[in-house]
């Protein structure tokens, strides 16, 4: 490991350290029913050693940035690797598809929905929205991908998107998932309606007339949160 390598790892590790709680670690592990360690370090903690890791090791190039994502995301304990997702966010000029592996990483190795949806709302959606020509056929086989995380990301990485929102994708990809029993699935169908109802109420609406008798109680009652009125 090179010594700019330990250097970060030591910075990291010393900070949360220094904010470890292990009261809160236990409650932290349990409510992710998770057997990854934690420190107990809670959010804003984690965002002020994130500020000062931005500031003191931000990447000068491409392959720097990978080198400190997945240094982080190699170490063994929660926060860590949300500090490594945090650092992937940080730096918009790198999210860009040579980036995707290690988003890939963060999904089907992560295989949690606080590492997924991270990931999806904020790292894929960039991508399809930056450079959707290169995105979307793969996103496009993530929505029939054996691994269910990947199918869930196709479903909300276009959370938060609005008027950008690639709505014949959105819908398709709902509709070939509706007979899903997992959970996961459904929660995110319901959601990507909900949010994309922000934007086009009408639109959702009508999708939920059209497709509601196929749509799980779970989905639907997401999906038309905001929008019963026009149902």
């Amino acid at each position: 490991m090179s010594p700019e390598r330990s250097a970060l790892i030591e910075f990291v590790q010393r900070e949360l350290s220094t904010r470890a709680n292990p009261e809160k670690a236990v409650g932290m592990q349990a409510y992710m029913k998770t057997d990854m360690p934690f420190y107990g370090v809670q959010k804003p903690a984690r965002t002020e050693v994130l500020r000062q890791l931005k500031k003191e090791f931000a990447p000068s190039d491409h392959g720097e940035y990978l080198e400190i994502v997945s240094s982080l995301w190699d170490l063994p304990h929660r926060e860590e690797k949300y500090l490594s997702q945090g650092v992937a966010t940080a730096f918009p000029r790198y999210v860009i598809p040579a980036s995707l592996p290690m988003y890939h990483r963060f999904i089907v190795e992560g295989a949690w929905w606080d590492f997924v949806d991270e990931t999806a709302t904020h790292m894929i959606r960039e991508l399809v929205l930056g450079h959707p020509q290169e995105m979307w056929p793969v996103v496009d086989e993530w929505n029939d991908a054996a691994d269910m995380w990947l199918r869930r990301t196709s479903i909300i990485c276009q959370v938060g998107a609005r008027e950008r929102t690639d709505t014949e994708r959105l819908f398709r990809y709902c509709t070939a998932r509706l007979g899903e029993k997992e959970f996961f699935i459904r929660k995110a169908i319901g959601w990507a309606l909900r949010d994309y109802a922000r934007t086009d109420p009408v639109a959702v609406a009508s999708y939920v007339s059209e497709h509601g008798e196929e749509m799980s109680g779970l989905s639907r009652r997401e999906a038309t949160k905001h929008i019963g009125h026009l149902l």
